[in-house]
């Protein structure tokens, strides 16, 4: 299998971590999506993370990834089968994922080269932001002082919040989420302690 993304992108870095944590073998492809094109001859979406699969079909979006991923190996299972346990999980991994989703919008919008400096929008990245925060709150609300995000073992629930808050960490600094939620802090220095989740830190990430 190849899997082609960046080492920047949390998605990404949300299907290594299920990788590493499946055993499962693979080639990392890196790809620039914001200098190149090529992208679009593996997937329509011109998004990475992309899996490209032994018979060569590609799987795109990180949640569909994932969830092929956890039936590929019986190492570790990530995601519960069916019922409550398993809408549980998912759901934290939608709260990570959206999260991730309205940092990085903030983010282009305040950074992004394809605008000039009156073109962007304090309102708009401040609108994300708010989002960011409410993900983050209510995390910490979910979390409490529990183990992990989800039933009492490491799921796929605690990868996606894991990768949300190493995104926050990396870009982000500013934001004192550490402080004001010390069980988050708790679990995320859990986290960074896997061996996955170092192996697939971000270039520069503290």
């Amino acid at each position: 299998m190849k899997l082609i993304g960046s080492l920047t992108s949390p998605y990404v870095r949300k299907v290594r971590i299920v990788m590493a944590e499946k055993k499962l073998d693979y080639q990392l492809v890196l790809e620039d999506v914001w200098a190149s094109d090529a992208i679009l001859k593996i997937t329509p979406l011109g998004q990475v993370p992309c899996l490209v699969m032994e018979g060569g079909e590609a799987v795109f979006d990180s949640r569909v990834i994932v969830e092929v991923l956890d039936t590929l190996s019986p190492v570790g299972k990530l995601i519960p089968p069916s019922g409550r346990e398993r809408t549980e999980v998912r759901t934290w991994e939608a709260l990570a994922d959206g999260m991730v989703d309205a940092a990085i919008l903030a983010r282009l919008e305040a950074t992004w080269k394809g605008r000039r400096e009156g073109e962007r929008s304090q309102a708009w990245i401040d609108r994300q932001m708010s989002r960011v925060l409410g993900c983050v709150k209510a995390m910490a609300e979910g979390l409490g002082d529990k183990p992990h995000c989800a039933g009492t073992h490491f799921t796929l629930a605690d990868v996606a919040v894991g990768c949300a808050l190493g995104y926050l960490a990396f870009r982000f600094p500013e934001i004192a989420w550490r402080d004001e939620h010390p069980h988050l802090q708790r679990l995320y220095d859990k986290l960074a302690a896997r061996s996955s989740f170092i192996d697939s830190a971000p270039p520069g990430a503290a």
